[in-house]
């Protein structure tokens, strides 16, 4: 009796062998930013972008090392803050994901880049835009879009050149994004010899701007500049109309959105400007397929960033593909080398780990949707 116990108990042991053996091997890549809270729409763009990049992956049956891979996404909740960023990280680091898309934000994205530098695991983020982000010289982290200063310069020669704007205020949320892109934006302003008329400062939870546009009235603004996002863009761009102030409204790419407007509502005119990272979804080489795609998959329309979020984590597999791995020590040096045609158009990184091809788009208000400028 014994013994054929024993024998049962072997031939448990060599079924689940050999069916451990045909499993696909699982492979997880994190996702970080901002799931619940007043900017959450935008978080859940990328977090939908990632998604179907996945769910593509994962349809072609790619292999690594011999084996099938299943790619899974893990979604963690950053709130936009710093803090809860560094804890999003190391919990994603513990959890073992091979690599990360994010994070959305920069006040997010610095803190939580120490932490996968200190693990070995690649994150490139589809959205956060400061330059201090890839000026820290992590080998770990890398970006898909252009970055502030290349936005900042787009936006002020706009006002300059073709509003003809004289006499600029700025005003941004101390966020390392807002604070940050608004920094770009004055420092292009002087270099084109202009030096705003104002600047005054906010938080991203602010609702009351009275008393910061009130002083800006007396400045006498032809155009008022916010870096930000949209929760706190539109109730500015609003409370300017109440103050009546007519300068015209410039913002940046967490300005340019669906929310933007939705928010805003009759506040909106064609004196409202903004300027987005990379390029509109009609001019991107994938960007009609990947729009009808998104909308059949998740029931909602691309909000901003998820084709950056699609090619970020399109550009971590790619890197893989190179390796032949998808263990971060051995596919990392191989981002260096991934050069492949995104949604977004080439993607390919510079040393530092920036975009080597990241434009900028400039947007007006028409016709109740942004329109892109020639």
């Amino acid at each position: 009796m014994k013994h054929s116990v024993m024998m049962l108990a072997l031939a448990g042991v060599t079924m689940t062998g050999s069916t451990a053996a045909l499993a696909d091997m699982i492979v997880k890549i994190g996702f970080a930013g901002p799931l619940t809270g007043p900017i959450a729409h935008v978080g859940k763009d990328e977090q939908y972008g990632a998604q179907l990049a996945l769910d593509d992956a994962n349809a072609k049956g790619l292999s690594l090392g011999g084996q099938k891979v299943k790619f899974e996404l893990m979604a963690e909740d950053d709130q936009a803050d710093p803090r809860t960023a560094t804890t999003v990280a190391q919990r994603l680091a513990d959890a073992g994901v091979k690599g990360v898309v994010g994070h959305v934000t920069s006040g997010a994205a610095i803190p939580a880049s120490r932490i996968y530098e200190q693990a070995g695991i690649p994150a490139i983020t589809p959205s956060s835009t400061s330059p201090k982000l890839t000026q820290q010289k992590y080998k770990t982290t890398y970006r898909v879009i252009a970055n502030d200063l290349q936005q900042g310069a787009a936006m002020a020669r706009f006002a300059t050149e073709v509003l003809k704007a004289k006499r600029i205020a700025v005003i941004d949320d101390r966020t390392a994004y807002g604070q940050g892109l608004a920094d770009a934006v004055v420092d292009s302003l002087k270099r084109l010899g202009v030096t705003p008329v104002g600047r005054e400062f906010t938080t991203d939870k602010s609702t009351d701007f009275a008393a910061i546009l009130t002083k800006l009235k007396g400045a006498q603004p032809d155009a008022i500049f916010y870096g930000g996002m949209d929760a706190q863009g539109a109730p500015v761009l609003k409370q300017m109309k109440q103050l009546g102030i007519a300068a015209k409204y410039l913002g940046g790419d967490g300005a340019c959105t669906a929310e933007m407007i939705k928010i805003a509502g009759a506040a909106m005119s064609p004196d409202v400007y903004c300027t987005q990272a990379g390029i509109p979804m009609d001019k991107m080489p994938g960007g009609k397929d990947f729009n009808e795609r998104f909308k059949k998959r998740f029931g909602v329309p691309v909000q901003l960033y998820a084709p950056y979020s699609y090619d970020a984590a399109s550009a971590l597999i790619e890197a893989m593909k190179l390796a032949n791995s998808a263990e971060p020590a051995k596919y990392l040096p191989q981002l260096q080398k991934v050069a492949f045609k995104g949604v977004t158009g080439n993607i390919a990184f510079d040393p530092s780990g920036d975009s080597r091809e990241g434009g900028v788009t400039l947007y007006q208000f028409n016709s109740g949707k942004w329109e892109a400028r020639p």
